[in-house]
């Protein structure tokens, strides 16, 4: 009997001084593992795991870990034993569940001898009260410390140069053989195996419905030999949507205009579901450009907001929201890509300023996310003479050019890296734009941004010639290894980080279906569509005519061109003797005939250049033609840019919707026929031809004033 008493008093003695060392915050050391080719241990134990209790609830993740130090998800059903029931459970598949009392248990986790553990602790919350005779309590993961987590540094040293090189490789498949990229093809396959490929971007093409797009991910997943792989998207919201059967997001400006951090966060969290249940892991958003060049042809409603605190604010809102989903964020596109007058897609913009000036306006927002713990930034491909002047010949004319930020070692590396302190992930823009790869060729833009600081490197023209060019620039000394784990360990820790693991055997495709069927496009998420675009939508001008009140019998017509039936459409739901006349020229005699018995015109206009918004433009003579030739109430509505009214300032009634989307039609709509009052305030001013303002930042008139 006194055997059996000191059997069972060792575990416990031990079991209290592992929670003692826990709760003083000393680290607790794991056990050594005797590997048979493969380690055990649990992601939270890992350094870069930031997995935190929701709701007293935690997904333990088990991983075999090889001896190369590529790690995996098992597939094999675990054992799991928790040490102290009455603090907490865990069910067969590692689910642990704090049952509301103070204290701490360790969890471990068995695969035949391999065995790891982790302590969770439940401490009430100093100062909490007692609610029903019970203390607040706060859920904390204590993680075990000893060398087998440590497995980035582990892993790079078991990777071949290519596999390194290959984490750095994101492409693009689209199309191939002339074919909308829907499903993995044994050639895509083949690539990402081959080149050992560290990520993919989707695009329109590629996401065409939720089960298709599930399906193409797992493939993806399952094509991966490692390590898993980071599936990215620009799935911005507005007029960056890439998912067809996601729910369509008014956008950024929108959520300028709205001025509600609380929103802010709503979308990118709802974005954020529907790609974590599809199994896409990286978002290419938001941007934190601001846009205070009503110019720019590029960015535009992409941004939040001509001002440096509001975009950082409704940024870093959307971020934490996306990001508390499980889907990586991506600050874009540093250092600012909206003061600008060109196309980075076409030609190579240029922002003059210098560092002062930038770190007041257009560094401002980027600080802001990195501060705020944003996964990854992406880089424009714009230049900065003021911080880089470097200089260098143009392949695509002999002409002599300045290093846009993509390519800059001192923008990147020095600016970014030393000066602003970011630590995350530094990914290109696409390599394929025209500022990059008419100016520099595919391959040498590549070296030249990887030299700079980039860890990803986002669609680059020719994938074969792309990364044979980088294994040579290595093995030549133009690239050392050094910079190339450098990028690895940053993309490998991000992965352990979102949990991007491969796996084993992973989930059945069809509950992966099912759980991305009820979160794609789901009522909640179409209601937080509706709200922003409600709230965003900005009365600018108005003339007493707003908002509208016909009576049954009166004839109101919508005219335009680009969008128009979806403004026709949401006005003849509130009025049904509407007509549309579909048009983006100066009407003709029949067509103002047609308008000859109605009481009011609603004109729809869309631009995104400054060609289009200019008074010359058809579109812009058909609504001056308009307000000439008719004695009814012109109501315009700027359908994308805010800008329109520019081209129109006498017109009756202005309202700027900053989206194309049909929420975003429908707000309008409801403004207009005073189902709702407009709430939006201007998030960029607008200027008038001389020069002058027209409308400040921060106007919208309400029917109250």
């Amino acid at each position: 009997m006194k055997k059996l008493r000191n059997y069972l008093f060792v575990p416990l003695l031990a079991g209290i001084l592992v929670l003692t060392a826990a709760m003083s915050g000393t680290a607790v050391q794991a056990k050594p593992h005797h590997s048979q080719g493969h380690d055990l241990v649990l992601l939270q134990n890992v350094p870069q795991s930031t997995d935190q209790f929701e709701d007293g609830t935690l997904q333990l993740t088990p991983l075999h870990v090889y001896k190369d130090g590529h790690f995996v998800k098992p597939a094999a059903r675990l054992q799991w034993t928790s040490t102290n029931r009455r603090v907490a459970s865990v069910s067969r598949d590692g689910v642990v569940k704090m049952t509301g009392k103070p204290g701490a248990s360790t969890i471990l986790v068995r695969d035949g001898r391999l065995t790891d553990r982790v302590l969770v602790i439940a401490k009430p919350v100093k100062n909490s009260g007692k609610q029903h005779g019970k203390f607040s309590l706060s859920y904390e993961v204590k993680k075990m410390h000893g060398k087998q987590y440590d497995l980035v540094p582990n892993a790079i040293r078991g990777m071949t140069l290519e596999e390194k090189v290959g984490q750095m490789l994101m492409p693009d498949f689209r199309t191939m053989n002339g074919k909308n990229v829907t499903e993995l093809t044994p050639e895509i396959e083949a690539l990402v195996k081959k080149h050992h490929l560290g990520g993919v971007i989707l695009f329109r093409e590629n996401v065409v419905t939720t089960e298709q797009t599930a399906r193409l991910v797992a493939d993806y997943q399952k094509a991966s030999e490692k390590y898993g792989l980071l599936m990215s998207i620009d799935q911005e919201g507005g007029i960056v949507t890439r998912l067809q059967s996601g729910t369509d997001m008014p956008g950024n400006m929108a959520l300028g205009a709205a001025r509600s951090e609380e929103l802010a966060h709503q979308v990118g969290q709802a974005i954020g579901e529907e790609l974590h249940a599809l199994g896409i892991n990286m978002n290419f958003a938001p941007s934190f450009d601001i846009n205070n060049n009503p110019d720019n042809p590029v960015i535009g409603v992409r941004s939040f907001s001509e001002d440096p605190e509001l975009t950082a604010k409704l940024g870093v809102a959307y971020t934490n929201g996306l990001q508390g989903t499980g889907t990586s964020g991506t600050a874009k596109h540093f250092p600012g890509h909206g003061d600008t007058a060109v196309d980075s897609h076409l030609g190579l913009p240029e922002v003059p300023y210098d560092k002062e000036r930038l770190k007041q306006v257009e560094l401002y927002p980027f600080q802001q996310a990195m501060d705020a713990g944003v996964d990854a930034i992406m880089t424009a491909h714009v230049t900065f003479p003021k911080i880089d002047g470097t200089t260098v010949i143009s392949k695509k004319d002999g002409t002599e050019i300045t290093l846009p930020a993509t390519l800059s070692h001192k923008v990147l590396t020095e600016l970014m890296r030393e000066e602003m302190g970011y630590e995350g992930l530094i990914t290109t823009d696409a390599l394929n734009m025209g500022a990059i790869v008419e100016h520099f060729g595919p391959v040498d833009a590549v070296i030249r941004a990887v030299q700079a600081g980039t860890d990803l490197v986002l669609m680059p023209v020719g994938l074969e010639s792309v990364a044979d060019g980088l294994l040579g620039a290595v093995r030549s000394g133009d690239i050392s290894e050094q910079r190339i784990e450098q990028s690895v360990e940053r993309i490998l820790s991000l992965k352990l980080k979102r949990g991007i693991v491969k796996e084993e055997l992973p989930a059945p495709i069809e509950s992966v279906i099912a759980n991305a069927e009820k979160t794609v496009g789901s009522d909640a998420h179409k209601q937080v569509e509706r709200e922003v675009a409600e709230k965003s939508v900005t009365l600018v001008k108005n003339e007493s005519v707003l908002p509208l009140v016909p009576e049954a019998t009166d004839k109101i017509a919508v005219v335009g061109s680009s969008y128009i039936d979806d403004l026709y459409t949401s006005v003849k739901k509130r009025h049904t003797n509407t007509v549309l006349i579909k048009t983006g020229e100066p009407l003709t005699d029949e067509q103002y005939a047609q308008l000859a018995d109605v009481s009011a015109i609603i004109a729809g206009t869309t631009t995104s250049t400054v060609a289009g918004r200019a008074p010359s433009h058809p579109q812009m003579q058909m609504v001056n033609g308009l307000m000439a030739k008719t004695d009814v109430p012109v109501i315009a509505v700027g359908v994308r840019n805010p800008y329109d009214i520019m081209a129109y300032p006498e017109v009756d009634a202005y309202l700027a919707q900053y989206s194309f989307r049909s929420a975003s039609f429908d707000a309008a709509a409801s403004a207009i026929f005073g189902e709702i009052s407009p709430q939006g305030k201007l998030p960029v001013t607008i200027p008038d031809p001389s020069g002058g303002t027209l409308y400040p930042f921060g106007h919208g008139l309400t029917y109250d004033n």
